[in-house]
């Protein structure tokens, strides 16, 4: 039974941000997250312009409210509106600003929008951007359109949870146009980057005369040990000198012993 409570709700979940996400298209919607709080449950969306969104005085939000509490049976909903820090590194926000350019320029220009974007992504920072449009463009057989450009990962982990995607689609006179979207953040962790840790040396801190004053110091301690050297050589050599003579001294008064006998 509680399973069965887990799936219901998430179902619930699943079916508002459905909801939502159609009710808001083309006005810069992201994503949106549910939150249950003792006073009931709380809605939190994701945007580029949330002024759009709240309307005048409020209107749209009261709305939505009104139209999610009864058709969901939501307790006491909170619409809660968040703006998108860096709307080049959200995928949604990307497909939409194509979709809107495709339906309000058509196909004639569709190449030029997909390097623009693209150029916009990586301006803000993304490590790597793919874009696939696909439908009949520019002619009437379907085709599909690759945007590709920087570093992005096809397999493993990091292509499944780290890179963001999104997919979306363009009403045209010729038919629906597919959008694809495939951004990949700067502040991921790739598992072969190495970083390598610098060692830190401490200087010591002073002024310059201080340094010279220093460096002077040092210089004639290095000095006085030579000038000792030499005069201790001076004092061995006269020392030597002196054994010399006292040793001649003593060889003549022997001699002049010898003689005198």
């Amino acid at each position: 039974m509680i399973e069965r409570k887990f799936v219901a709700q998430k179902t619930k979940e699943f079916l508002v941000q459905e909801y939502i996400e159609e009710n808001l298209k083309r006005v810069g919607h992201s994503h949106t997250k549910i939150v249950k709080t003792p006073l009931g449950v709380k809605v939190i969306i994701y945007a580029s312009r949330p002024g759009l969104i709240v309307g005048k005085k409020g209107q749209n939000i009261k709305k939505l409210t009104n139209a999610i509490k009864k058709k969901f049976d939501l307790e006491n909903p909170q619409i809660e509106i968040n703006e998108v820090e860096n709307i080049g590194l959200d995928a949604q926000i990307i497909a939409e600003m194509i979709a809107n350019s495709l339906e309000r320029y058509g196909t004639s220009k569709f190449k030029g929008i997909g390097h623009k974007t693209m150029a916009n992504v990586l301006e803000a920072g993304a490590l790597g951007v793919e874009i696939l449009i696909s439908g009949k463009i520019p002619s009437s057989r379907a085709k599909r359109w690759r945007f590709y450009q920087g570093y992005l990962k096809k397999s493993g982990d990091i292509s499944q949870e780290g890179i963001k995607k999104a997919t979306t689609s363009a009403q045209l006179k010729s038919g629906t146009v597919g959008i694809q979207v495939k951004i990949m953040p700067p502040d991921i962790q790739l598992p072969d980057e190495v970083k390598l840790k610098e060692e830190i040396t401490e200087e010591e801190e002073g002024s310059e005369e201080e340094k010279e004053k220093k460096e002077d110091a040092k210089e004639s301690g290095e000095e006085k040990p030579e000038k000792e050297t030499k005069k201790e050589t001076k004092e061995k050599t006269e020392k030597k000198a002196k054994s010399k003579e006292t040793k001649k001294e003593t060889k003549q008064d022997k001699k002049n012993g010898n003689a005198k006998k």
